[in-house]
Protein backbone atom coordinates (compact mmCIF):
# COMPACT_ATOMS: atom_id res chain seq x y z
CA UNK A 1 0.00 0.00 0.00
CA UNK A 2 2.61 2.35 0.90
CA UNK A 3 4.39 1.85 -2.64
CA UNK A 4 1.54 2.36 -4.06
CA UNK A 5 0.52 5.99 -2.60
CA UNK A 6 4.69 6.99 -3.39
CA UNK A 7 4.00 5.74 -7.04
CA UNK A 8 0.64 7.70 -7.27
CA UNK A 9 2.20 10.90 -5.60
CA UNK A 10 5.00 10.67 -8.25
CA UNK A 11 2.67 11.78 -10.86
CA UNK A 12 1.11 14.98 -8.99
CA UNK A 13 4.53 17.01 -10.58
CA UNK A 14 3.59 16.35 -13.98
CA UNK A 15 0.16 17.46 -13.63
CA UNK A 16 1.06 20.40 -11.30
CA UNK A 17 1.77 22.64 -14.08
CA UNK A 18 -1.69 22.28 -15.77
CA UNK A 19 -3.03 22.35 -12.60
CA UNK A 20 -1.81 25.30 -11.11
CA UNK A 21 -2.37 27.14 -14.70
CA UNK A 22 -6.23 26.08 -14.88
CA UNK A 23 -6.40 27.51 -10.90
CA UNK A 24 -5.14 30.63 -12.86
CA UNK A 25 -7.27 31.04 -15.78
CA UNK A 26 -10.74 30.42 -13.37
CA UNK A 27 -9.17 33.17 -10.75
CA UNK A 28 -8.29 35.05 -13.58
CA UNK A 29 -12.01 34.67 -15.45
CA UNK A 30 -13.86 35.15 -12.22
CA UNK A 31 -11.90 38.07 -11.37
CA UNK A 32 -13.56 39.16 -14.50
CA UNK A 33 -16.94 38.47 -14.24
CA UNK A 34 -16.80 40.38 -10.54
CA UNK A 35 -15.43 43.49 -12.18
CA UNK A 36 -18.28 44.14 -14.26
CA UNK A 37 -21.23 42.93 -12.18
CA UNK A 38 -19.54 44.70 -8.59
CA UNK A 39 -17.39 47.27 -9.90
CA UNK A 40 -17.88 48.69 -13.51
CA UNK A 41 -21.69 48.17 -13.30
CA UNK A 42 -21.88 50.14 -10.09
CA UNK A 43 -20.53 52.78 -11.29
CA UNK A 44 -22.27 53.13 -14.23
CA UNK A 45 -25.04 53.23 -12.27
CA UNK A 46 -23.90 55.99 -10.09
CA UNK A 47 -22.34 58.00 -13.50
CA UNK A 48 -26.25 58.03 -14.74
CA UNK A 49 -27.84 59.34 -11.43
CA UNK A 50 -25.23 61.74 -11.48
CA UNK A 51 -26.06 63.38 -14.94
CA UNK A 52 -29.73 62.38 -14.72
CA UNK A 53 -29.42 59.91 -17.73
CA UNK A 54 -32.24 56.67 -17.80
CA UNK A 55 -31.44 53.17 -17.14
CA UNK A 56 -33.74 50.58 -18.05
CA UNK A 57 -32.79 47.38 -19.32
CA UNK A 58 -29.95 48.25 -21.19
CA UNK A 59 -29.64 44.75 -23.25
CA UNK A 60 -28.98 44.89 -26.92
CA UNK A 61 -30.80 41.95 -27.44
CA UNK A 62 -34.18 43.99 -26.88
CA UNK A 63 -34.57 46.21 -29.49
CA UNK A 64 -34.33 43.75 -31.99
CA UNK A 65 -36.11 41.32 -29.71
CA UNK A 66 -39.00 43.97 -30.13
CA UNK A 67 -39.19 45.10 -33.43
CA UNK A 68 -39.35 41.44 -34.76
CA UNK A 69 -42.20 41.26 -32.03
CA UNK A 70 -43.98 43.73 -33.32
CA UNK A 71 -43.29 43.00 -37.00
CA UNK A 72 -44.34 39.37 -36.39
CA UNK A 73 -47.05 39.57 -34.44
CA UNK A 74 -48.75 43.01 -35.57
CA UNK A 75 -47.14 43.47 -38.68
CA UNK A 76 -45.77 46.93 -37.72
CA UNK A 77 -42.86 48.54 -39.13
CA UNK A 78 -39.50 48.31 -37.09
CA UNK A 79 -38.01 50.97 -38.12
CA UNK A 80 -40.81 53.48 -37.50
CA UNK A 81 -40.44 56.06 -34.88
CA UNK A 82 -43.45 55.41 -33.03
CA UNK A 83 -41.00 51.91 -32.26
CA UNK A 84 -38.19 53.75 -31.86
CA UNK A 85 -40.07 55.12 -28.56
CA UNK A 86 -40.80 52.17 -27.41
CA UNK A 87 -37.96 50.55 -27.58
CA UNK A 88 -36.22 53.62 -25.83
CA UNK A 89 -38.91 52.88 -23.29
CA UNK A 90 -37.68 49.61 -22.47
CA UNK A 91 -33.84 49.54 -23.06
CA UNK A 92 -33.93 53.12 -21.00
CA UNK A 93 -36.45 53.03 -19.10
CA UNK A 94 -38.28 55.68 -21.01
CA UNK A 95 -38.11 57.58 -24.43
CA UNK A 96 -35.22 59.95 -24.63
CA UNK A 97 -35.19 63.69 -24.45
CA UNK A 98 -33.04 65.77 -26.57
CA UNK A 99 -33.51 68.75 -24.29
CA UNK A 100 -32.10 66.68 -21.51
CA UNK A 101 -28.18 67.11 -21.67
CA UNK A 102 -27.42 64.20 -19.54
CA UNK A 103 -29.86 61.73 -22.02
CA UNK A 104 -27.95 59.17 -24.43
CA UNK A 105 -27.12 60.13 -28.17
CA UNK A 106 -27.94 56.58 -29.25
CA UNK A 107 -31.22 56.31 -29.83
CA UNK A 108 -31.57 52.43 -30.11
CA UNK A 109 -33.30 51.99 -33.36
CA UNK A 110 -33.86 49.00 -35.03
CA UNK A 111 -30.73 49.16 -37.13
CA UNK A 112 -30.25 45.91 -38.71
CA UNK A 113 -31.67 44.04 -41.56
CA UNK A 114 -35.05 43.01 -41.39
CA UNK A 115 -34.37 39.38 -42.13
CA UNK A 116 -32.92 39.27 -38.54
CA UNK A 117 -36.50 38.52 -37.18
CA UNK A 118 -36.04 35.39 -38.99
CA UNK A 119 -33.62 34.02 -36.38
CA UNK A 120 -35.23 35.88 -33.28
CA UNK A 121 -38.73 34.36 -34.56
CA UNK A 122 -38.51 31.56 -32.15
CA UNK A 123 -38.43 33.65 -28.71
CA UNK A 124 -40.41 36.62 -29.40
CA UNK A 125 -43.98 34.89 -28.22
CA UNK A 126 -41.81 34.87 -24.97
CA UNK A 127 -41.68 37.32 -22.39
CA UNK A 128 -38.63 39.38 -22.44
CA UNK A 129 -37.12 37.98 -19.11
CA UNK A 130 -37.29 34.92 -20.68
CA UNK A 131 -36.18 35.69 -23.69
CA UNK A 132 -32.97 37.18 -22.69
CA UNK A 133 -32.44 34.56 -20.06
CA UNK A 134 -32.26 32.22 -23.01
CA UNK A 135 -30.49 34.10 -25.07
CA UNK A 136 -27.32 35.02 -22.31
CA UNK A 137 -27.00 30.88 -22.25
CA UNK A 138 -26.85 30.93 -25.79
CA UNK A 139 -24.13 32.92 -25.89
CA UNK A 140 -22.18 31.27 -23.09
CA UNK A 141 -22.71 28.21 -24.81
CA UNK A 142 -21.36 29.48 -28.21
CA UNK A 143 -18.29 31.28 -26.07
CA UNK A 144 -17.58 27.40 -24.98
CA UNK A 145 -17.62 25.68 -28.36
CA UNK A 146 -16.23 28.53 -30.36
CA UNK A 147 -12.73 27.60 -29.07
CA UNK A 148 -13.10 24.03 -30.36
CA UNK A 149 -14.28 25.31 -34.10
CA UNK A 150 -11.64 27.51 -34.13
CA UNK A 151 -9.05 25.16 -33.11
CA UNK A 152 -10.78 22.77 -35.80
CA UNK A 153 -10.47 25.75 -38.55
CA UNK A 154 -6.70 26.55 -37.46
CA UNK A 155 -6.24 22.58 -37.23
CA UNK A 156 -4.56 22.77 -33.89
CA UNK A 157 -4.99 19.37 -31.72
CA UNK A 158 -3.62 20.55 -28.30
CA UNK A 159 -4.52 18.60 -25.08
CA UNK A 160 -7.33 18.10 -23.23
CA UNK A 161 -6.04 20.05 -20.65
CA UNK A 162 -4.76 22.92 -22.84
CA UNK A 163 -7.96 23.57 -24.72
CA UNK A 164 -10.02 23.59 -21.26
CA UNK A 165 -7.84 26.19 -20.45
CA UNK A 166 -8.47 28.08 -23.37
CA UNK A 167 -12.63 27.74 -23.02
CA UNK A 168 -12.54 29.29 -19.32
CA UNK A 169 -10.02 31.90 -20.44
CA UNK A 170 -12.36 33.31 -23.55
CA UNK A 171 -15.59 32.47 -21.07
CA UNK A 172 -13.54 35.35 -18.73
CA UNK A 173 -11.94 37.42 -21.46
CA UNK A 174 -13.38 41.28 -20.94
CA UNK A 175 -14.99 41.60 -24.53
CA UNK A 176 -16.70 38.40 -23.84
CA UNK A 177 -18.26 38.94 -20.75
CA UNK A 178 -19.25 42.39 -21.60
CA UNK A 179 -20.93 41.03 -24.91
CA UNK A 180 -22.85 38.18 -22.88
CA UNK A 181 -23.46 40.60 -20.06
CA UNK A 182 -25.36 43.25 -23.13
CA UNK A 183 -26.57 40.33 -24.62
CA UNK A 184 -24.53 41.67 -27.85
CA UNK A 185 -25.55 40.05 -31.18
CA UNK A 186 -21.99 40.58 -32.45
CA UNK A 187 -21.26 37.49 -30.28
CA UNK A 188 -23.64 35.36 -31.92
CA UNK A 189 -22.26 36.29 -35.47
CA UNK A 190 -18.70 35.49 -33.86
CA UNK A 191 -20.45 31.84 -33.07
CA UNK A 192 -21.93 31.87 -36.42
CA UNK A 193 -18.25 32.52 -38.29
CA UNK A 194 -16.70 30.21 -36.01
CA UNK A 195 -19.28 27.46 -37.12
CA UNK A 196 -18.80 28.35 -40.77
CA UNK A 197 -15.36 28.07 -40.54
CA UNK A 198 -15.32 24.52 -38.93
CA UNK A 199 -17.85 23.29 -41.76
CA UNK A 200 -15.05 24.50 -44.48
CA UNK A 201 -12.47 22.68 -42.66
CA UNK A 202 -14.33 19.61 -42.37
CA UNK A 203 -15.56 19.84 -46.16
CA UNK A 204 -19.13 20.72 -45.68
CA UNK A 205 -19.47 23.33 -47.88
CA UNK A 206 -22.62 24.08 -48.62
CA UNK A 207 -23.54 24.38 -44.95
CA UNK A 208 -20.64 26.96 -44.33
CA UNK A 209 -22.14 28.89 -47.40
CA UNK A 210 -25.78 28.83 -45.45
CA UNK A 211 -23.83 30.00 -42.11
CA UNK A 212 -22.28 32.91 -43.51
CA UNK A 213 -25.20 33.78 -44.73
CA UNK A 214 -27.03 34.16 -41.29
CA UNK A 215 -23.95 35.67 -40.27
CA UNK A 216 -25.21 38.94 -42.42
CA UNK A 217 -27.59 39.80 -39.36
CA UNK A 218 -24.15 42.47 -38.70
CA UNK A 219 -23.24 42.61 -42.75
CA UNK A 220 -19.85 44.97 -41.14
CA UNK A 221 -18.63 41.81 -39.50
CA UNK A 222 -19.60 39.24 -42.07
CA UNK A 223 -19.10 40.81 -44.94
CA UNK A 224 -15.02 41.16 -45.17
CA UNK A 225 -15.06 37.24 -44.34
CA UNK A 226 -17.81 36.79 -47.11
CA UNK A 227 -15.45 38.82 -49.89
CA UNK A 228 -12.48 36.76 -49.07
CA UNK A 229 -14.60 33.30 -49.00
CA UNK A 230 -16.51 34.34 -52.66
CA UNK A 231 -12.80 34.98 -53.93
CA UNK A 232 -11.56 31.68 -52.52
CA UNK A 233 -14.62 30.12 -54.36
CA UNK A 234 -14.08 31.16 -57.71
CA UNK A 235 -10.60 29.69 -58.07
CA UNK A 236 -11.55 26.23 -57.98
CA UNK A 237 -15.11 26.66 -59.16
CA UNK A 238 -15.81 22.90 -60.03
CA UNK A 239 -14.14 21.81 -56.50
CA UNK A 240 -15.92 24.78 -54.33
CA UNK A 241 -19.42 26.02 -56.12
CA UNK A 242 -20.99 24.35 -53.03
CA UNK A 243 -19.79 27.36 -50.71
CA UNK A 244 -21.07 29.84 -53.40
CA UNK A 245 -24.69 28.00 -53.56
CA UNK A 246 -25.05 27.59 -50.00
CA UNK A 247 -24.58 31.20 -49.27
CA UNK A 248 -26.56 32.32 -52.21
CA UNK A 249 -29.73 30.36 -51.78
CA UNK A 250 -29.82 31.35 -48.25
CA UNK A 251 -29.11 34.51 -49.16
CA UNK A 252 -32.01 34.59 -51.59
CA UNK A 253 -34.52 33.40 -48.98
CA UNK A 254 -33.50 36.23 -46.05
CA UNK A 255 -33.90 38.59 -48.76
CA UNK A 256 -36.68 37.49 -50.55
CA UNK A 257 -38.54 36.94 -47.08
CA UNK A 258 -37.87 39.64 -46.00
CA UNK A 259 -39.05 42.32 -48.80
CA UNK A 260 -42.32 39.62 -48.87
CA UNK A 261 -42.62 40.56 -45.07
CA UNK A 262 -41.97 44.13 -45.12
CA UNK A 263 -41.91 46.04 -48.55
CA UNK A 264 -39.24 48.80 -48.91
CA UNK A 265 -37.61 47.60 -46.13
CA UNK A 266 -33.74 47.94 -47.75
CA UNK A 267 -34.02 51.31 -48.06
CA UNK A 268 -35.07 51.77 -44.21
CA UNK A 269 -32.37 49.69 -43.55
CA UNK A 270 -30.27 52.21 -45.25
CA UNK A 271 -31.67 55.38 -43.83
CA UNK A 272 -31.40 53.69 -40.23
CA UNK A 273 -27.73 53.04 -40.76
CA UNK A 274 -27.15 56.35 -41.88
CA UNK A 275 -28.84 57.73 -38.81
CA UNK A 276 -27.39 55.44 -36.54
CA UNK A 277 -23.82 56.26 -37.17
CA UNK A 278 -24.75 60.06 -37.14
CA UNK A 279 -25.83 59.99 -33.72
CA UNK A 280 -23.20 58.02 -32.49
CA UNK A 281 -20.40 59.35 -34.53
CA UNK A 282 -18.64 56.11 -34.47
CA UNK A 283 -14.91 55.40 -35.46
CA UNK A 284 -12.83 52.64 -36.55
CA UNK A 285 -9.63 52.05 -33.96
CA UNK A 286 -7.51 53.28 -36.39
CA UNK A 287 -9.44 56.67 -36.99
CA UNK A 288 -10.37 56.93 -32.63
CA UNK A 289 -6.15 56.58 -32.63
CA UNK A 290 -5.11 58.08 -35.87
CA UNK A 291 -8.12 61.09 -36.83
CA UNK A 292 -10.57 61.12 -39.18
CA UNK A 293 -8.33 61.16 -42.16
CA UNK A 294 -5.15 59.07 -41.01
CA UNK A 295 -7.07 56.75 -40.02
CA UNK A 296 -8.95 56.13 -43.36
CA UNK A 297 -5.67 56.35 -44.78
CA UNK A 298 -4.26 53.31 -42.70
CA UNK A 299 -8.08 51.87 -43.44
CA UNK A 300 -7.14 51.27 -46.85
CA UNK A 301 -3.57 50.33 -46.33
CA UNK A 302 -4.64 47.33 -44.22
CA UNK A 303 -7.28 46.11 -46.30
CA UNK A 304 -4.47 46.54 -49.38
CA UNK A 305 -2.03 44.92 -47.15
CA UNK A 306 -4.97 41.67 -45.99
CA UNK A 307 -6.05 41.41 -49.38
CA UNK A 308 -2.46 41.30 -51.06
CA UNK A 309 -1.57 38.04 -48.17
CA UNK A 310 -4.68 36.04 -48.87
CA UNK A 311 -4.73 36.61 -52.79
CA UNK A 312 -1.46 34.29 -52.08
CA UNK A 313 -3.50 31.81 -50.64
CA UNK A 314 -6.71 32.02 -53.11
CA UNK A 315 -5.31 27.71 -54.05
CA UNK A 316 -5.18 26.75 -50.87
CA UNK A 317 -7.50 23.73 -49.96
CA UNK A 318 -9.94 24.38 -47.02
CA UNK A 319 -8.25 21.71 -44.43
CA UNK A 320 -4.72 23.45 -44.75
CA UNK A 321 -3.43 25.32 -41.96
CA UNK A 322 -2.69 28.67 -43.94
CA UNK A 323 -6.33 28.87 -44.92
CA UNK A 324 -7.69 28.54 -41.03
CA UNK A 325 -4.88 31.45 -40.86
CA UNK A 326 -6.35 33.14 -43.95
CA UNK A 327 -9.65 33.64 -42.27
CA UNK A 328 -8.28 34.70 -38.80
CA UNK A 329 -6.39 37.76 -40.35
CA UNK A 330 -9.94 38.97 -42.41
CA UNK A 331 -11.57 38.73 -38.84
CA UNK A 332 -8.56 40.77 -37.20
CA UNK A 333 -8.74 43.34 -39.92
CA UNK A 334 -12.67 43.58 -39.68
CA UNK A 335 -12.02 44.80 -36.03
CA UNK A 336 -9.37 47.16 -36.93
CA UNK A 337 -11.51 48.83 -40.01
CA UNK A 338 -14.95 48.57 -38.67
CA UNK A 339 -17.08 51.79 -38.07
CA UNK A 340 -16.75 50.77 -34.63
CA UNK A 341 -14.51 50.05 -31.55
CA UNK A 342 -17.26 48.46 -29.23
CA UNK A 343 -14.78 45.88 -26.86
CA UNK A 344 -17.38 43.22 -27.37
CA UNK A 345 -16.41 43.04 -31.19
CA UNK A 346 -12.57 42.21 -30.28
CA UNK A 347 -13.77 38.53 -30.07
CA UNK A 348 -13.22 38.18 -33.47
CA UNK A 349 -9.53 38.84 -32.76
CA UNK A 350 -10.06 34.21 -31.01
CA UNK A 351 -8.70 32.84 -34.03
CA UNK A 352 -6.02 35.19 -34.76
CA UNK A 353 -4.58 35.04 -31.24
CA UNK A 354 -5.05 31.41 -31.42
CA UNK A 355 -2.94 30.78 -34.46
CA UNK A 356 -0.07 33.41 -32.83
CA UNK A 357 -0.06 30.99 -29.90
CA UNK A 358 0.12 27.74 -31.98
CA UNK A 359 2.84 29.21 -34.21
CA UNK A 360 5.97 27.07 -33.51
CA UNK A 361 8.62 29.66 -31.58
CA UNK A 362 11.55 27.21 -33.16
CA UNK A 363 10.82 28.17 -36.76
CA UNK A 364 12.42 30.89 -38.38
CA UNK A 365 13.33 32.90 -34.95
CA UNK A 366 12.02 36.43 -35.30
CA UNK A 367 14.02 39.77 -35.68
CA UNK A 368 14.16 41.85 -32.05
CA UNK A 369 11.28 43.75 -33.09
CA UNK A 370 8.65 41.33 -33.98
CA UNK A 371 9.88 39.47 -30.21
CA UNK A 372 9.09 43.38 -29.28
CA UNK A 373 6.03 43.14 -30.99
CA UNK A 374 5.03 39.98 -29.62
CA UNK A 375 5.58 40.79 -26.17
CA UNK A 376 3.56 43.96 -26.24
CA UNK A 377 0.78 41.91 -27.78
CA UNK A 378 0.58 39.53 -24.85
CA UNK A 379 1.12 42.60 -22.20
CA UNK A 380 -1.86 44.17 -24.26
CA UNK A 381 -3.98 40.88 -24.26
CA UNK A 382 -3.10 40.00 -20.13
CA UNK A 383 -3.74 43.62 -19.17
CA UNK A 384 -7.31 43.31 -18.57
CA UNK A 385 -7.26 39.89 -16.51
CA UNK A 386 -4.48 42.05 -14.46
CA UNK A 387 -6.40 44.95 -14.15
CA UNK A 388 -9.38 43.14 -13.03
CA UNK A 389 -7.63 40.73 -10.48
CA UNK A 390 -6.24 44.04 -8.50
CA UNK A 391 -9.62 45.98 -8.98
CA UNK A 392 -11.25 42.76 -7.54
CA UNK A 393 -8.83 42.02 -5.07
CA UNK A 394 -8.70 45.55 -3.59
CA UNK A 395 -12.77 45.70 -4.33
CA UNK A 396 -13.42 46.59 -0.39
CA UNK A 397 -11.19 49.47 -0.50
CA UNK A 398 -12.40 51.43 -3.25
CA UNK A 399 -14.59 54.60 -1.97
CA UNK A 400 -16.94 55.34 -4.71
CA UNK A 401 -14.09 58.71 -5.26
CA UNK A 402 -11.53 55.92 -5.66
CA UNK A 403 -13.54 53.49 -8.19
CA UNK A 404 -14.43 57.07 -10.48
CA UNK A 405 -10.66 57.29 -11.18
CA UNK A 406 -9.66 53.37 -11.63
CA UNK A 407 -13.04 51.87 -12.98
CA UNK A 408 -12.18 51.65 -16.48
CA UNK A 409 -8.22 50.49 -15.92
CA UNK A 410 -9.15 47.35 -17.43
CA UNK A 411 -10.31 49.30 -21.08
CA UNK A 412 -8.42 52.20 -21.08
CA UNK A 413 -5.12 51.92 -19.24
CA UNK A 414 -2.58 54.69 -20.45
CA UNK A 415 -0.14 55.07 -22.28
CA UNK A 416 -1.07 51.82 -23.71
CA UNK A 417 -5.11 51.79 -24.27
CA UNK A 418 -5.61 48.14 -24.60
CA UNK A 419 -9.02 48.28 -26.27
CA UNK A 420 -7.37 50.25 -29.02
CA UNK A 421 -3.68 48.45 -29.41
CA UNK A 422 -4.44 45.10 -28.95
CA UNK A 423 -6.35 45.09 -32.23
CA UNK A 424 -3.36 46.23 -34.28
CA UNK A 425 -0.76 44.59 -32.71
CA UNK A 426 -3.05 41.20 -33.79
CA UNK A 427 -4.17 42.10 -36.94
CA UNK A 428 -0.25 42.86 -37.81
CA UNK A 429 1.34 39.79 -36.24
CA UNK A 430 -1.74 38.13 -37.80
CA UNK A 431 -0.40 39.42 -41.07
CA UNK A 432 3.53 38.83 -40.78
CA UNK A 433 2.18 35.37 -39.47
CA UNK A 434 -0.15 34.55 -42.37
CA UNK A 435 2.61 35.79 -45.05
CA UNK A 436 5.58 33.62 -43.52
CA UNK A 437 3.05 30.32 -43.31
CA UNK A 438 3.15 31.05 -46.93
CA UNK A 439 6.33 31.85 -48.00
CA UNK A 440 7.99 28.90 -45.83
CA UNK A 441 7.12 26.14 -48.28
CA UNK A 442 7.79 28.15 -51.40
CA UNK A 443 11.00 28.23 -49.75
CA UNK A 444 11.34 24.73 -48.74
CA UNK A 445 10.24 23.70 -52.44
CA UNK A 446 12.72 25.88 -53.93
CA UNK A 447 16.00 24.69 -51.52
CA UNK A 448 14.87 20.66 -52.66
CA UNK A 449 14.84 21.91 -55.83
Amino acid sequence: MGSGLREENSTLPKHLPFVLALVLAVVASASTWFYVDRILRAQQIADAAAQGAPRGNLSDLYPRWLGARELLRHGRNPYSPEITREIQQGYYGRPLDPRRPGDPKDQQGFAYPVYIVFLLAPIVNLSFEAAQTGFRWLLVGLALASVLLWLRVLRWRPSFGTALIFIVLLVGWLPMVQGIKLQQLSLLVAGLLAACGACLAAGWLFCAGALLALATIKPQLAWPLVLWLLTWSSNDWRARRRFVFGFGSVMLLLLGGAQLLLPGWLRMFVEAIRQYHQYTQNQSVLGVLFGSLSGHILEVLSVLACATCVWRLRREAASCVAFGGSIALVLALTVVVVPMFAPYNQVLLAPAILALLMRDPSSNPPLPAIRLARAICAVLLIWPWIATLALSGGYSWLTPELRQRVYLLPFYAKPFYPTFMLPIFVFGLALLNTWMCHARPLRERALAE
